[in-house]
């Protein structure tokens, strides 16, 4: 689904993961695969205001745990 998140021309603030966009993150999607990683293993992607829900409901429609972190 989406890419891997790329910092954008600021080099500091992350570009939203949604396949596609472009948008600065405001957000992080913390998530891991229970199935296969320990909880030690977290993977993060960006998300802009308007892909966070749909990012959020891929994830978690998965059964993956998922916290969200506002990009500061």
């Amino acid at each position: 689904m989406p890419d891997s998140a790329a910092p954008n021309d600021s080099e500091t603030t992350p570009v939203c993961s949604s396949r596609g966009c472009r948008r600065d993150a405001a957000w992080m999607l913390l998530w891991r695969n229970p199935r296969i990683h320990g909880a030690e293993r977290v993977k993060r992607w960006a998300a802009c205001e308007e892909h966070l829900p749909v990012l959020r409901d891929f994830l978690t429609a998965r059964g993956f745990p998922c916290e969200t972190e506002r990009v500061e």
